[in-house]
């Protein structure tokens, strides 16, 4: 009898945690700053990570901006993602890490490493590893889980600019920059010539942290178009650029 009734014990917690997966989320929380860094978003990972995590599916916010209500009112509806980092000597370490507002582990990915010399590319690259393992994992949002209210969603869900402080401000391009090669990735030049941003290759393809002078963020392309994204005033700003490689 207590044989069986260990079975059952085992069986239902097993089923129980199976059934709580990462398809019973639409939401994730991405911190601005990790706690193994002294600066917010530090080599850009913080925007990094909400990035590859949009790309995955979700719809993702940064935990300390203004929330959409239905989310505001339940972050329970979402789930946190962390990192966790280990340096060695020569190696940088990382892993993911998704849990729900109650700390538990939801997913915990295979560590992501990378032997770079210079900690930008090293941490950027790292990155890019720690996600192989979730996108590897199949995704779709299958509805909330049960101990939340039922949201009807139409796909794909993508948050007003209303409901959050970070609003995208999108401006045209001003004119061509011609990309010039450097050491680290490229600078790009007007035709006065003058250098506007210098950009720094990462093991992700077609994305660079950029440096304008005056603001500090990723070159990206999105939809065979250049942009420069950045955050003013806990606004993102994205600018289209016209480069010519």
């Amino acid at each position: 009898m207590k044989r069986y009734l260990l079975l059952f014990l085992l069986f239902t917690t097993l089923s129980g945690y199976a059934q709580n997966t990462i398809n019973n989320y639409k939401y994730v929380l991405v911190p601005e700053q990790y706690s193994f860094f002294k600066d917010v978003n530090q080599y850009n990972l913080n925007s990094l990570t909400k990035i590859f995590l949009e790309q995955k599916g979700f719809t993702v916010y940064f935990d300390n901006k203004d929330l959409p209500v239905e989310l505001a009112n339940n972050k329970c509806k979402a789930l946190n993602a962390d990192l966790t980092a280990k340096k060695g000597l020569f190696t940088t370490t990382l892993k993911l890490l998704l849990k729900d507002c109650q700390g538990n582990v939801i997913f915990e990915g295979k560590e992501g490493k990378s032997r770079e010399k210079e900690f930008a590319v090293s941490y950027n690259e790292a990155l890019k590893n720690a996600f192989v393992s979730l996108n590897e994992l199949p995704y779709t949002f299958a509805g909330e889980a049960v101990e939340v209210e039922s949201v009807k969603v139409t796909a794909p869900v993508v948050a007003p600019a209303n409901q959050s402080v970070v609003a995208v401000e999108s401006a045209e391009p001003s004119g061509t920059l011609y990309a010039q090669t450097t050491a680290n990735g490229f600078q790009l030049i007007d035709t006065t010539p003058k250098k506007v941003f210098t950009l720094f290759k990462t093991s992700i393809p077609d994305c660079f942290i950029a440096d304008s002078g005056q603001h500090k963020g990723v070159v990206l392309k999105k939809d065979g178009k250049w942009f420069f994204e950045y955050y003013k005033d806990e606004k993102l700003i994205s600018i289209e650029l016209l480069i010519k490689f």
